[in-house]
């Protein structure tokens, strides 16, 4: 999961390529597109670049892919900042419709938390399937790729059918405050990201 600053008005080729590389038999779902929200005051992501992989392997194999190399060096230009997220799968499905909303909660913890207490915030966050029906799918974990992750160490993503289901998610504000405050106490720093999944583009690679 990345996230980026992009210059807005050259962003376009940048969209294409790497949706392009959906077609790379690594990756079993990628998506790369304008984001609809970004809740952070100091990292005002516009674009996100979500996939998924069978295993960590397949994702290393991924990023020195030259197709990868290539779409990345020749859009360096345009990109501004960049965040990275990576983490083991819950077991949530791949499987993604067009027009899914997703909503992305990257966390950084406060310093010097154990292992019980990570836990625990990655409990409190797997519990908001609970507390929203909507949610059709919620994956969520611990990053194991330490570079550019600017210390936001836990991500989760909650998948719904519609844009109009994020409204309905941001209306319960009772459910998201007592989320947020039974782990409140190990949190430092939140950014939300709200993204709509774009039609697949198919490319030979």
């Amino acid at each position: 999961m990345s996230t980026f600053i992009i210059s807005s008005s050259a962003a376009t080729p940048m969209v294409s390529g790497l949706n392009s590389l959906a077609s790379l038999n690594l990756t079993l779902h990628l998506s790369f597109g304008q984001l609809l929200h970004s809740r952070s005051s100091s990292l005002t992501f516009t674009h996100m670049l979500h996939s998924r992989y069978r295993s960590k392997e397949d994702l290393r194999e991924y990023v020195v892919h030259h197709e990868h190399i290539r779409i990345v060096n020749e859009n360096k230009p345009i990109i501004d900042d960049v965040m990275a997220v990576d983490w083991m799968s819950n077991g949530a499905s791949v499987s993604l419709k067009p027009g899914s909303a997703m909503r992305v909660t990257f966390l950084k913890l406060k310093g010097n938390l154990g292992e019980n207490e990570k836990a625990r915030v990655l409990e409190v966050i797997g519990g908001i399937k609970d507390q929203f029906q909507a949610i059709e799918q919620l994956s969520l974990g611990e990053n194991f790729s330490h570079e550019r992750v600017k210390g936001f160490t836990i991500a989760s993503i909650v998948v719904l059918l519609g844009q109009a289901d994020l409204a309905a998610l941001d209306s319960n504000l009772e459910g998201v405050n007592s989320q947020e405050e039974k782990a409140g106490d190990s949190i430092e720093r939140v950014v939300v990201v709200d993204y709509l999944t774009p039609p697949p583009q198919v490319a030979n690679l």
